[in-house]
């Protein structure tokens, strides 16, 4: 195996080298740029870290849990031989100075002596005097002899808060046989070292006593206590800043007998059958204890000044103890005398463990509140205490002199079973303690040794590898001794396993004295995590220092450290390494679990500030490179390899998998997550008295981060730790399942990894921060930021978006500062990139340089400097924009709209518009209409915010052109006007359509429409044919057409225009539209485009549309009046002005309904629809109206004079509408009817005006003169036509021999008018003289003339 094992440490690179090639990260670090951070990847991280929490809180039990699983009593211990596994180590001695010696002047000397590690001393007492010894120096000694008494002794307390200066933080309680006094005492650290610095203050606070105390104690309000070591009687020490009538300034007050029998001389001792001889107090508990002679503890509360409450009494312990290890040899009424009360602090055990009770033979007795065990003991309290556990000694201790031999057990195959070491011949027993000492599950006790000069130390600590569950593989075989207590210890209350420690005795120079342990800062843990237990030191190990006890000697001080696993693993490493020895690391391995022990690996391997256990530093301890390389190659050979599992979900094809991760990454994640445990899921500040401060120490973040960069520095030189190794040819996995085991793995690890990064910067952020004061950083955010930043945890600040936004904030404040006090921005730039990139990345160094180039530009007076410092930092902000918060941009195009540049106003915005929507999101919903409920809202949201602020600085810059043509500013290149031309040059440049758009619609509603029809800009025509339509853009639309000469799209724009029915346009507006229409219809050339034949038709469409336009308009203006007449009336008149009818609508919806005659006239003359059916009816109408209006004929006759004649004049030629023959016979028959009323030639006169020709009346005439229809074949009638005809003749021929007539010569029908008057005069009555005469006049005018 140990050859094996030694192979395998020279694994050849070029196989992992080959591994790299086949392992393909998902989140690969580009090397060009800093990497952006991935959120994601950073909150998976981060919850594999608090997996690992959860994880430490629960693989090893608190104390109280592992009591309670232990029932009522135990005696479950490992011994070892060996000094490998020894649980503590003696790690210094401090022989008491020599100079103290001098004092001991006769042989007949008292001295006495006892630690207080509070101030780093010893207290040395020799008659009446006190000497205080820092035994961290050596050598310094403060001396108190200004009292006469032998001290007996002495005791440090806290004082009462406003009684003494504020410098004093103790008091030295010192006791003599006949007084009691106390001195001040302050403490200050030495300038340039670690060691305190003592003052001592006369208080003139001192009282006589005729008893001797002993056994002081202080509580955390500054009351004493102590007892009489004559009388056992229980004491207070009373003292106040003033006498007054109802106190002294300081007095004893006895409690055991009442108040005031403590103000009477005594005479005699105690007579009590039992008395006090020892107080314990539980500053956690605000309680003290005592400890009588006969082995009672009693409880006491502090209550209201000068008196306490006595809480309870536990007598009979022994009964009590003897009853649950009955037989037991430990617990005999001659053996059992308690020694020493230990409280346990609350966060030691859930279960409530109070107190620890240890007996002369090392019985130890573990105290709870009754109520928690189901019933109360005593009083009945809820608060009562009773014995709940016995923990027996080990019986079977290797002898001190044994355990020097240090041998190791025997080699033995890895796998089979351990050979046990040779029988101690010398078991040791532990039987007359003395002293003792508790901390967090640690004991240490000391007894007379079997040899002279020598005290004995029983060590006991918690064997977290029989106590924990660390995912060992098999049931852990030690090679040392367990010891079991008959069948009690196998009932226990759950599976889990019982109470196990190691144990072992060492051996120290000179009788003990007083024992202590040393001031220990412990690693906290934040509200928001799973806190692990006090005992588990695997979770705490390189977050703090071990833990260490002090044993004042009459030779000197002897340092006692308790040994942490990784000391054992250290040892391991080291025989290994020395000896090639394998068997004992793979014991370790099995020991401790795989991932607990690749995690202290790497912890060893990479160095850690408490790698030495004596004292946690500031600096990396690094073990031997020797051992690092063994510490290296087992972490990776022990990491084994990741493994995929499969869940087959039945009657699918689906198969999910998981992967088991390895020792390795779960080494690496349980390493990091230890180091980050003290402040991960602390918040980042807390309130100070004077704003936010930094919640965590700057030297608890330094040091961790000192750790965590240690640590990413040795994975950083070793990355072939976390890759594949060679394949295992006797595998049972596929290549594939295998594959991806290691692809998830290595991804986990990259996360890690990235959050280990991000950590390392996050720290030195904060750090750096808290440097420049972080309080008043915050304080210069908005109120909103300041809340945030109250509310984040430092997990909050590394892995979201809030963190990310709030460091930036920060980042700005510090650069502003620096910016206001005109300091260059290149020094705090350059380091917070080194530092902490990802907190101020390239982008952000460049928008702060830009913002340095923008101080510059105002502080210049040359315009070239200014020039260039604005164009460097327009370059800087595009480049860095993607990180510029919107509030930023409005201030920076404020400075460039200040400083008259254009084109920083201009383009910066452009450019942020196009970063913020990378992807084109936003244009894409703008171009798709800006449909509702759509996320990509926010997108069009930000482009056009952006662009608002070009419209703010064009309009800024034509403010300051008009303001400087008022003021007469003579024009130069940097006036306001050519500022104005340059940046309307510039937008016009753009190529993002979405911004011309919002930059048209601007200018327009500044009345600017003309201006840009002018310019027409390349985007304009898209803009106006854009959704929504708009009346204003088809108005602006048909003049952009009208002047990009383009006709035809103007008709067809104003066509679209006058027929839409989403505006609300009025009727003539349509009417207008349709005029220009056919206008600009008819202005489209022959050839453009080859689209003649569509022109015509399109024209001849809009002027059919516009003849019924009109028509419609008529109907309009023909019922306008009668608007009123009723609500449903009035609203099918308002109808026609909302959009526009078609002539059927027209003519069915209105001209029958309305009857208007008139208009449906018009409808059918519009439409060319001739059907005498219809249109005959109509005039019949007319007629009949005019009949019904008037009863006198002459009326009549003018009436309808008055009616036929405009309607004639508008639709004559119509058939359609103005049926001549139909219109003339109804006239012609009126005039028959009326002849005696209507003069003759009324009828032809009357169809003359209305514009028909005198051929077509004459035509019709002499078709009734011939016809013999009636009413012609009465010759009367007839006659009355030939009257007409005389009348229509001599008409027409006034109108032909007129000057300028419409007839010409030529064209009047001479010959035939001449031939027809000789026919109508032949058959002309006799009596019609005058009809006669007036043919005559014609026929004679005819020969004259032609």
């Amino acid at each position: 195996m140990a050859v094996a094992f030694a192979a395998s440490q020279s694994y050849s690179g070029s196989e992992h080298t080959q591994s790299r090639r086949n392992i393909i990260s998902t989140r690969q670090v580009q090397p060009q740029k800093p990497p952006s951070v991935d959120l994601p990847a950073l909150q998976n991280a981060s919850r594999v870290l608090l997996d690992h929490f959860n994880q430490d809180a629960q693989i090893i039990p608190d104390l109280g849990e592992a009591i309670t699983n232990s029932g009522q009593v135990s005696v479950s211990y490992s011994i070892f031989p060996d000094d490998i596994r020894v649980p503590y180590q003696k790690r210094r001695f401090v022989g008491i100075p020599d100079g103290l010696f001098q004092y001991y002047d006769s042989a007949s000397v008292t001295s006495n002596m006892g630690i207080m590690p509070q101030i780093e001393r010893v207290w040395i007492t020799i008659d009446h005097k006190l000497f205080l010894w820092d035994y961290n120096d050596g050598h310094e000694i403060s001396s108190f002899v200004d009292q006469p008494d032998v001290i007996t002794h002495v005791a440090l307390v806290k004082p009462k808060s406003g009684l003494f200066i504020d410098e004093i933080s103790s008091l030295l309680v010192i006791c003599t046989p006949v007084s009691v006094l106390l001195i001040g005492l302050s403490t200050s650290l030495r300038p340039g070292s670690i060691s305190k610095e003592i003052k001592l203050y006369a208080t003139d606070l001192a009282i006589p006593s005729d008893v001797e105390m002993t056994s002081v104690v202080g509580t955390a309000d500054g009351r004493i206590f102590m007892c009489g070591s004559q009388d056992g009687n229980l004491y207070e020490l009373h003292y106040q800043e003033n006498e007054s009538w109802f106190g002294k300034r300081i007095q004893l007050i006895n409690h055991s007998v009442g108040g005031v029998q403590s103000l009477l001389p005594r005479f005699a001792s105690s007579n009590s059958e039992d008395r006090i001889v020892s107080l314990v107090s539980d500053i956690e508990r605000n309680c003290f204890y005592t400890l009588t002679f006969k082995n009672s503890i009693s409880v006491y509360k502090p209550a209201a000044e000068k008196s306490i409450q006595h809480v309870q009494t536990i007598s009979n312990i022994y009964k009590a103890a003897q009853d649950k290890a009955p037989g037991s040899p430990a617990i005999t009424p001659q053996n059992f005398q308690v020694i020493s009360l230990h409280p346990m602090k609350p966060s030691e055990s859930r279960a409530g463990v109070q107190l620890i009770a240890i007996t002369t033979n090392g019985v130890r007795l573990y105290f709870a509140p009754a109520l928690s065990y189901g019933y109360s003991y005593g009083g009945g309290s809820s608060t009562s205490l009773q014995l709940v556990h016995v923990r027996l000694p080990p019986s079977n201790l290797i002898h001190p002199d044994e355990q020097n031999n240090s041998h190791r057990p025997s080699m033995a195959t890895y796998g089979g079973p351990q050979v046990q070491p040779v029988a101690t011949s010398r078991p040791y027993i532990v039987s007359s303690i003395e002293h003792s000492c508790y901390t967090e599950g640690l004991t240490v006790a000391t007894q007379q040794g079997d040899t002279d000069g020598a005290d004995y130390i029983l060590c006991l600590a918690p064997d977290l590898t029989r106590m924990g569950s660390l995912g060992q593989v098999a049931p852990v075989a030690q090679s040392g001794q367990t010891q079991h207590f008959g069948s009690y210890n196998g009932t226990t209350s759950n599976s889990r396993p019982p109470l196990t420690e190691y144990a072992t005795l060492l051996s120290i120079p000179g009788r003990t004295w007083a024992m202590a342990t040393v001031p220990h800062s412990s690693s906290t843990t934040p509200a928001g995590a799973p806190s692990p237990s006090v005992i588990n030191e695997l979770s705490k190990q390189f977050g703090e220092s071990t833990q260490q006890f002090m044993l004042l000697t009459n030779v000197g001080l002897t340092f006692l450290a308790k040994r942490r696993a990784t000391d054992y693993l250290k040892a391991v490493l080291e025989e290994l390494q020395s000896e090639g020895n394998v068997q004992s690391i793979i014991q370790l391995r099995d020991s401790f679990g795989r991932d607990q022990t690749c995690s202290m690996l790497l912890a060893l391997a990479s160095g850690n500030t408490y790698l030495d256990s004596t004292e946690g530093s500031n600096t990396i301890s690094m073990i031997n490179a020797d051992i690092a390389a063994v510490a290296k190659q087992a972490f990776y050979d022990f990491g084994e390899r990741p493994i995929w599992t499969e869940r087959v979900t039945y009657g699918t094809s689906d198969n999910q998998g998981t992967a088991l991760f390895s020792g390795r990454r779960e080494g690496l994640a349980f390493y990091f997550a230890r180091l980050v445990r003290p402040f991960w899921k602390a918040k980042v500040t807390t309130q100070g008295p004077a704003g936010q401060v930094l919640a965590i120490s700057d030297v608890t973040l330094t040091i961790i981060q000192k750790n965590l960069f240690s640590l990413k520095d040795f994975l950083d030189k070793n990355p072939q730790l976390f890759h594949s190794s060679p394949s295992d040819p006797a595998s049972s996995r596929t290549p594939v399942t295998e594959q991806e085991a290691w692809r998830v793995e290595q991804n986990s690890v990259n996360e890690l990894l990235s959050l280990l990064t991000r950590t390392i910067e996050a720290l030195s952020f904060i750090l750096l921060l808290n440097d420049y004061r972080l309080g008043d950083l915050i304080s210069q955010c908005d109120t909103g930021t300041q809340k945030l930043i109250s509310s984040q945890t430092f997990e909050d600040l590394i892995t979201t978006q809030n963190g990310m936004t709030i460091s930036r904030a920060l980042v700005n404040v510090v650069i502003d500062q620096q910016i206001g006090q005109q300091i260059s921005v290149d020094t705090i730039s350059e380091v917070l990139q080194n530092r902490c990139g990802s907190f101020c990345s390239t982008d952000d160094v460049m928008l702060y340089k830009a913002k340095e180039n923008v101080r510059k530009a105002v502080e210049t007076r040359s315009p070239t400097e200014r020039q260039n410092w604005l164009s460097e930092a327009l370059r800087l902000f595009i480049k860095g924009a993607r990180i510029l918060d919107f509030e930023k941009l409005r201030e920076i195009c404020g400075d460039f709209q200040q400083l008259n540049y254009a084109k920083g106003a201009v383009e910066l915005p452009l450019v942020y518009a196009q970063v913020m929507d990378p992807d084109n999101v936003g244009l894409e919903y703008w171009h798709s209409g800006t449909p509702a409920n759509d996320y990509r809202f926010d997108f069009a949201e930000k482009r056009l915010q952006s662009y608002d602020l070009i419209m703010d600085s064009l309009s800024a810059f034509d403010d300051k052109c008009n303001a400087a043509k008022e003021s007469g500013e003579p024009s130069s290149l940097d006036t306001p006007e050519a500022v104005r031309t340059h940046a309307y040059e510039l937008a016009f440049l753009s190529k993002d359509e979405m911004f011309h758009s919002t930059l048209y619609d601007w200018l327009i509603s500044r009345g600017l429409a003309d201006d840009l029809l002018e310019m027409r800009p390349p985007y304009l025509e898209a803009h106006l044919r854009r959704d929504p339509p708009t009346v204003q853009k088809y108005q602006l639309l048909w003049q952009f057409y009208v002047k990009n000469g383009q006709p035809l799209r103007a008709a067809e724009v104003l066509a679209a225009l006058a027929e839409s029915t989403q505006f609300d346009l009025d009727l003539d507006a349509r009417v207008e539209y349709l005029t220009l229409a056919v206008a600009n219809a008819k202005s489209h050339p022959v050839s453009a485009g080859g689209r003649h034949e569509t022109a015509i038709a399109f024209l001849t469409d809009l002027e059919e549309k516009l003849d019924v336009a009109r028509v419609q308009l008529e109907v309009y203006n023909h019922l306008a009046p009668h608007i009123d007449d009723a609500p449903e009336v009035g609203a099918r008149i308002n109808l026609l002005t909302k959009r526009l009818f078609t002539m059927t609508e027209l003519y069915q919806d209105y001209a029958i309904p309305f009857d208007l005659p008139v208009i449906k006239l018009l409808c059918l003359h519009v439409s060319e629809h001739r059907d005498d059916t219809i249109v005959r009816p109509i005039w019949n109408q007319i007629f009949e109206e005019v009949f019904q209006e008037a009863s006198d004929p002459s009326t009549q006759a003018d009436l309808l004079m008055g009616r036929i004649v405009p309607l004639g004049q508008r639709f004559y030629p119509s058939e359609s509408a103005f049926p001549l023959r139909h219109i003339a016979t109804l006239v012609v028959r009126f005039k028959l009817n009326n002849r005696n009323s209507v003069p003759t030639g009324w009828a032809s006169r009357l169809l003359i005006q209305s514009g028909v020709p005198y051929t077509e009346i004459w035509d019709i005439f002499h078709e009734m003169y011939e016809s013999q229809i009636p009413p012609f074949n009465d010759q009367a009638n007839v006659q009355a036509i030939s009257s007409e005809i005389a009348i229509l003749f001599s008409d027409w021929l006034q109108e032909a021999m007129r000057p300028q007539s419409s007839i010409g010569r030529g064209e009047f029908p001479v010959g035939r008018i001449d031939t027809a008057i000789d026919q109508y005069v032949a058959e002309l009555e006799a009596s019609r003289t005058e009809t006669r005469t007036t043919f005559e006049n014609v026929k004679r005018q005819l020969h004259r003339y032609w």
